[in-house]
């Protein structure tokens, strides 16, 4: 049934042949509970990504990869994150696999992505959270790009650690990517008070304080500095 799949998957369109699509996703059912099954599928599947199949059928084994993705997917999931039509698909991949080569491959992407790719690449990152180096992201707080910049900020918020509160503390803050900051560092601060860091906490509420933030912004972090007390 699956060698049938793989072979239909060759002129596959989207909505042609739903059955295609239906056996893949049988075949990742039943290697539930099967190391060995999941393995050697997840290594065919990888292998269709190098493949001149269309891109309806490279995005179903994205989708398929997204599901049982480990570090031996990576690098054919990465090789797709700067194409401009798949990119989107692998990289939501990545960002569910539990590897650390995912995150280098995201991480890796970001410095030749186009604007669009970069952008969603930064936020799969911040979405990861955890085990996601905070310097390529402190990084891109300095793009002179406005919506870049804010994306950054954003992941940072995300992720909500030590690191990334000190990176959004050190950030060159403008009208630009004022909201954006203080966003992201209420979200770092939320988080130190739900892990019981009340003096991490009011620091950042602090930082936010001076920065200027909006009258919203403003607020949230007198309320957080009384939270934290």
């Amino acid at each position: 049934m699956l060698d049938q799949a793989l072979e239909s998957l060759k002129i596959y369109e989207w909505g042609v042949d739903p059955k295609a699509v239906k056996s893949i996703q049988d075949a990742v059912v039943a290697s539930h509970g099967d190391a060995a099954a999941r393995k050697k599928l997840e290594s065919t599947l990888a292998d269709v990504l190098s493949t001149d199949v269309p891109r309806a059928a490279k995005d179903i084994v994205c989708r398929a990869l997204k599901t049982i993705g480990t570090a031996h997917s990576v690098p054919a999931l990465a090789k797709l994150l700067h194409d401009e039509e798949l990119s989107h698909m692998a990289r939501h991949a990545l960002q569910t696999n539990d590897a650390p080569e995912a995150v280098k491959a995201l991480v890796g992407a970001i410095d030749k992505a186009s604007k669009k790719i970069k952008i969603g690449i930064i936020s799969s990152l911040g979405a990861r959270g955890t085990g996601v180096p905070v310097a390529p992201l402190a990084k891109t707080l300095t793009d002179k790009d406005a919506e870049i910049s804010t994306a950054g900020a954003l992941a940072l918020g995300a992720i909500g650690s030590t690191d990334a509160a000190k990176a959004l503390g050190s950030a060159k803050v403008n009208d630009t990517n004022r909201i954006a900051v203080c966003d992201a560092m209420l979200h770092c601060a939320e988080n130190m008070l739900a892990h019981g860091k009340k003096a991490d906490a009011k620091a950042i509420y602090g930082t936010v304080l001076k920065i200027g933030p909006t009258k919203a912004a403003k607020i949230a972090a007198d309320l957080g500095v009384k939270a934290s007390a």
